[in-house]
């Protein structure tokens, strides 16, 4: 009897020693999102639904409000992973900052426009002024394409006043009469409904495919941490697909995650999936990621044309990812 309660102590100690061990292989990777909103559910969804972890690693989300501050953290070593509007990342290679886009975590135009009260149509808005996050964002450009396409031009029929917080934050400056109209992504697009706000139109009418967050790396970073990197991109595809596979699990997560009323959070998985803003494997868009890219040049006055996304875009990691995962 005693030898088998040592042989029993003993097999506990081994187990106990075992997933210590592997619990200390764990590699700790931090990783940051632009904002913490519905689009970027996937983020949260990797570091806490235990995506990340089946990988081996310890991943730590860092909330960096806005793309220039995952671009400080990314050249700083403070993220392994950022994410952001393409446009940004773009920049960044250009300034001669080692960066590459990897995946996708929002592929595409997520936005209403939406106006006060008393504005019933475009026309309406003619010499009106718009809150936007920026002047040159990828919201704010398909705004300004949505509304040429109405008959209003920017700057002759309309003023943008900046806006600093994004859908929320113009959400209440709109509610207070700051501004007249705004663009809000889904879902918060449910509560100005409600609240007798008037939805004008829809910005991926006017502007199909644009790449809104990425994912990237330093790319030094990834080639001499390709392994990491890899393991980083499967749990991401996972966690897409989980919430491409799992409609109530994943509403109930975000809608308690994003404070969000769960009715809100299921019509936003209706969009986000039938739209394929969300990949079902974290990529990113290709085609959305080259307009963004355009629109950027555009308006910084490049004169040398894109020819070569492969100098701001890295798929193999993804790639590679999912390889030996079922074709999706």
């Amino acid at each position: 009897m005693k030898i088998l309660v040592a042989k029993f102590c003993l097999f506990i100690a081994l187990l106990f020693t075992i997933n210590c061990a592997q619990a200390q292989e764990k590699t700790k990777l931090y990783f940051g999102s632009s904002s913490k909103t519905f689009g970027y559910g996937g983020l949260w969804v990797a570091a806490k639904k235990g995506f990340l972890d089946q990988q081996g690693i310890d991943g730590q989300l860092v909330l960096l409000r806005g793309t220039p501050m995952n671009v400080q953290a990314l050249v700083a070593n403070s993220l392994q992973v950022g994410s952001g509007g393409a446009e940004a990342f773009y920049e960044a290679v250009e300034r001669g900052l080692d960066m590459i886009m990897v995946g996708g975590v929002i592929n595409g135009l997520t936005h209403d426009i939406i106006a006060g009260k008393k504005y019933k149509s475009f026309e309406d808005l003619r010499g009106a002024t718009f809150g936007s996050s920026s002047l040159t964002s990828g919201t704010v450009v398909a705004m300004r394409a949505a509304l040429k396409a109405k008959g209003l031009e920017y700057p002759r029929d309309y003023k943008i006043l900046v806006i600093a917080g994004g859908s929320s934050a113009n959400l209440v400056a709109l509610q207070s009469g700051q501004i007249a109209a705004t663009t809000v992504a889904i879902p918060l697009n449910y509560i100005a409904e409600e609240a007798g706000f008037n939805v004008l139109g829809r910005l991926i009418d006017a502007v199909h495919e644009y790449e809104l967050g990425t994912l990237a790396m330093r790319r030094s970073w990834a080639e001499k941490n390709r392994g990491l990197a890899v393991r980083f991109m499967r749990g991401m595809a996972l966690a897409h697909r989980w919430m491409h596979d799992n409609k109530e699990a994943t509403v109930e997560f975000l809608a308690k995650e994003m404070q969000l009323k769960p009715e809100h959070a299921r019509r936003g998985w209706d969009y986000y999936t039938q739209h394929r803003i969300w990949d079902p494997n974290a990529d990113l868009s290709l085609k959305g990621t080259e307009y963004a890219i355009r629109v950027y040049m555009e308006q910084g006055g490049a004169k040398a044309p894109l020819t070569n996304l492969n100098k701001y875009v890295d798929q193999s990691y993804l790639q590679e990812a999912i390889k030996d995962l079922p074709r999706r």
